[in-house]
């Protein structure tokens, strides 16, 4: 056997086990040597995605589109059409993704009835789902599971049940939706599945827990997925998206240290892999900016979501709230808001009732409050039902109505607590203590303001910290920025603030040039002597 052959015998072992990394460079290698034959140039594209490098591999993989249909195989060439679809939708390009759903379309129009028309109609109707409509998904649900008995296709089955699934789950059925999910896994777990559709199923369904704030179901579906990842080596799309949802997960938890950097890091590996979870990244990195007072931080993590196609809601408008720009805030909420569906609307009710309240809009709050009970009831889940308990709370202390207010606030409470929602379970204390105190229950309303004021310091969220114990840093710095500010004046460098602060030098270097801005300063010596003179201990 020459080295040519060995190698192609090497990489077909290799991915044959999931290990892509070896698939990948044993190909490469190969194909310094000669030509590869069609088949393992695929094999070579599809480890090319694997492992990360997305572009070569749909370079690769639209080079044997070519090849298949060169030599007149129509069906290869479909089933090639079909994977550039997924991988591109993937990849978060419609545009180029339906153009190769309408190749294979057209390939498969002249051929007989395969499994391959069953991949089709699935791709067709998660199109209308990414859209709202529910209506296609059911009926090509109910073609793919009659098509998969027919054709002794586990795969068709298996998308038909998700299909069928996620619209129950969509319209409020989600004990039932979650039911046929769970069934659809089971070709899934049994391997009938090619790789890439599975992974993609995983995702989905990570994805509508997310939307539903059933954090519960999030953290197991998101276990499920690193465990079906372990199966592979060198895998990089699909662990890196899980990384993205367990780290928002440890975001709900707390954290916030560790999740920002780690956040900031895997969202940008995924930029290119798949922009939409990369959005949803950047977005989060958002959000712990916003709460920890790093508002110029935030401001672009959520330009950067914008640009890999996630809105940035309901967290822009609240940053404009915290800058003074309520009715800012209120017009983008209300944009968003706008053309939604009741699911979609969901997580940016809370907000919008907060920021209703502010404004003194009190039939709003009470409008948009509704809206998100009824939305709750609907759906049933811990997050909606935990978010409709707040913005009640919120809108009847508003209206004095304080004894009202406290078992609604203590229902909410009990939710978060079960999702291990930190920060929104101090919310609803502070809540509590606002409620107590307009009963003139001055010793409960102090300890439910103490406990609220404990988590956001335990958390970091600086904002709320200095909102409730009434204190505030010079120059409007926020407490990791002084915390920085004091290492820097004590003659330390960036590596020695980084290693005492737990961070990266990169993001001590961020902090520095957001604490140049706010005092004015220009350099370390000018920055150390203002911490000085405004009373900022040293550390080493």
């Amino acid at each position: 056997m020459d080295e040519f052959e060995e190698l192609l015998s090497m990489a077909r072992t290799a991915y044959a086990r999931g290990d892509w990394y070896a698939a990948h460079r044993n190909f490469a290698q190969a194909r310094t040597f000669s030509e590869l034959p069609t088949e393992d140039l695929s094999l070579l594209g599809s480890s090319a995605w694997w492992v990360g490098q997305v572009r070569e591999s749909l370079e690769i993989s639209e080079e044997v589109y070519h090849r298949f249909n060169d030599d007149g195989d129509d069906l290869g060439a479909a089933r090639k059409a079909l994977n550039l679809a997924l991988l591109w939708f993937i990849r978060g390009d419609l545009v180029i993704a339906s153009g190769w759903v309408n190749r294979a379309r057209r390939i498969l129009s002249q051929l007989p009835e395969g499994v391959e028309h069953g991949y089709l109609v699935y791709l067709d109707a998660t199109v209308a789902l990414d859209f709202g409509n529910l209506q296609p998904a059911r009926d090509a649900a109910a073609t793919l599971q009659e098509m998969g008995r027919r054709l002794r296709a586990p795969a068709l089955t298996s998308f038909g049940l998700v299909l069928a699934g996620l619209a129950d789950v969509r319209s409020g059925s989600t004990a039932a939706g979650f039911a046929q999910l769970d069934e659809a896994m089971l070709p899934v777990l049994a391997g009938q599945l090619p790789p890439e559709w599975a992974g993609d199923i995983y995702c989905t369904v990570i994805h509508a827990c997310h939307a539903l704030a059933d954090l519960s179901r999030m953290r197991a579906w998101t276990q499920a997925t690193e465990q079906w990842c372990e199966q592979f080596h060198g895998e990089a799309i699909y662990s890196g998206i899980c990384r993205i949802h367990r780290l928002q997960l440890q975001s709900a938890e707390g954290g916030w240290d560790a999740a920002e950097e780690a956040i900031e890091r895997t969202g940008s590996e995924l930029v290119g892999r798949n922009n939409w979870v990369a959005g949803e990244a950047y977005y989060q990195l958002g959000e712990i900016r916003r709460l920890r007072g790093d508002l110029s931080g935030a401001r672009a993590a959520y330009e950067r979501a914008q640009q890999l196609g996630c809105e940035p809601q309901p967290g822009e408008s609240l940053l404009q709230q915290a800058v003074g720009k309520q009715d800012a805030a209120w017009a983008g909420l209300c944009a968003a808001l706008a053309g939604r569906d009741q699911l979609a609307c969901a997580r940016l009710l809370e907000s919008a009732v907060e920021i209703a309240l502010a404004l003194g809009l009190q039939e709003e709050a009470e409008r948009l409050c509704g809206q998100l009970e009824e939305t709750a009831a609907v759906f049933a889940t811990a997050g909606f039902r935990a978010w409709a308990g707040q913005a009640r709370a919120a809108v009847l202390i508003a209206q004095s109505r304080h004894e009202e207010a406290l078992p609604v606030l203590q229902s909410a409470a009990h939710e978060y607590r079960g999702l291990h929602a930190r920060y929104e379970t101090a919310r609803v204390y502070e809540l509590l203590g606002r409620a107590h105190r307009g009963l003139g229950e001055t010793g409960t309303a102090a300890a439910d303001t103490a406990t609220a004021l404990a988590i956001y310091r335990e958390l970091g969220a600086l904002p709320d910290v200095q909102r409730l114990d009434g204190r505030r840093l010079p120059g409007g710095l926020t407490e990791r920025e002084a915390d920085v500010l004091s290492f820097i004046a004590a003659g330390a460098s960036n590596k020695d603030a980084a290693d005492a602060l737990f961070i990266s030098q990169k993001t001590v270097g961020r902090h520095l040039a957001n604490i140049f801005a706010k005092i004015g300063v220009s350099t370390r010596t000018a920055a150390a002597a203002w911490a000085h003179e405004h009373g900022l201990p040293s550390r080493r």
